[in-house]
Order: structure tokens, then sequence, then C-alpha cells
């Protein structure tokens, strides 16, 4: 991997996914960018527009440019769709967002949702990249994963997300990626609340155990080739 884009539906949806990958190749020299399709706090409103979700939307940014500097992350995009109504929305308009980072940014990687995870803005991601990054699209993509995020992959309960490639991390990257999931604080909460910073570990470690190391992150591939 050279140039990695990590598309995520809300901020801190791409460290839980993939914060200790993202951490082990910027020590490589792996170019990175992250685009968010959906603000992430809307939702909470009936209002969308009311002047307390607006606010929290500035907050949520805040915290996400936090969180990817201390990732070591600077070329990053928020487009601030309504989050929990992606459906809401023509895809072609998400498909666009992606189309035209993919023509910009030019990775040879990319990271995406996975199709399982019970957040339905989650799924639409995923059904998206595939449309915009679909061979023959004139794009140089060799690789497409997909990536876990707590409270929603582990939660799609029957057709649960099932991993066939598990990145090796250190515990400095774990380390990272804990750090940065902590400038979220009004997402983080205290254990056995998955998005915390003894879920993170276990998770971590749980698929360490899965693939024989002490230490991982598990992704799924769409599609590969050499």
């Amino acid at each position: 991997m050279k140039k990695v884009l990590v598309i995520a539906a809300h901020p801190d949806d791409e460290i839980l996914g993939c914060g200790g990958m993202i951490s082990k190749y910027l020590r490589k020299g792996c170019q990175f960018k992250v685009i968010f399709i959906a603000e992430g706090s809307s939702c909470r409103y009936d209002d969308p527009c009311c002047a307390e979700s607006v606010s929290a939307i500035a907050l949520r940014t805040a915290q996400s440019i936090r969180a990817l500097e201390l990732l070591g992350i600077n070329d990053y995009s928020f487009n601030d769709f309504p989050c929990g109504r992606l459906d809401q929305l023509p895809i072609i308009e998400i498909n666009k967002v992606i189309e035209q980072a993919v023509q910009s940014f030019d990775p040879d990687t990319v990271f995406t949702h996975s199709a399982q995870d019970v957040n339905n803005d989650h799924r639409i991601v995923n059904r998206s990249t595939l449309m915009a990054t679909r061979p023959g699209a004139k794009n140089r993509i060799t690789r497409l994963l997909a990536y876990e995020v707590l409270s929603s992959s582990e939660w799609a309960f029957g057709d649960s997300f099932a991993p066939n490639y598990f990145e090796h991390i250190q515990e400095e990257d774990l380390t990272i990626k804990i750090q940065s999931l902590a400038a979220y604080d009004t997402e983080m909460r205290s254990y056995p609340w998955p998005r915390s910073e003894q879920g993170v570990r276990v998770q971590s470690m749980i698929r360490g155990m899965q693939a024989g190391v002490p230490l991982a992150e598990a992704y799924q591939i769409i599609r590969e080739f050499r």
C-alpha cells in the first residue's frame, strides 16, 4: 500500500475501524486520505437544523480534526450529509463524493464499511463505495477492503462481520488508536460499552488471538488483484 483512501460514514468510524492500521502504515511512509460522508450527530435531534444539532455537529468536527492530528493525518474532508438519513438521499450524490476523492487522490487501496453492519448509513456507504470504485471506472485501485466498527459490526446478529484478513499491529499502534479515539469524548464511554478504551483493547486482543499474534485489526477483502 502506498496511497490509501479511508471512507467513513461518520467521524470516529475511521479510527474505530482502521486506527491501528493507519498508525502502522504511516510509519512505513504510506499516504492517507480520510473522507467523511455524514456528520454523525444530527440523528439525535428531531430537528436536524436546530441550534443544538448545529452545535453538536461543529463539536464532532472539531473532535475529529483533533483525533486525526493525534493519529498523524492531515488530508481529510467533511461532506456533512445528514446523519442517519443517507437512505433519503439519491445514492448517486454519495457516489459522486467518493468518485471525486478517488480521482483527486488516486489511491491504490480503499477501506470502507462492512455491508453487514447494523448501522444503515454504514451499509449505504459500503454500497456506494462498490459502485464508485467498480473495475473499469478509470482508477488504479488494486485492493478494496471493509473494516469493522464497534457497536455496529458485532451487533448484526445472524449476519455479522466475518473477517478474512488480519493486520498485525503493535502496542504503540493500539496506544495511538486509543489516544486518538479519546478525542471523541462525546462518543466514548465506560466499559462494557464497546466504544471504550477497554473495549477497543479487548477487540484487538481477540482479533490477535484469531490470527496468532498479540494484537490485530480485522478486515474483509472485498476485491483484490495484482
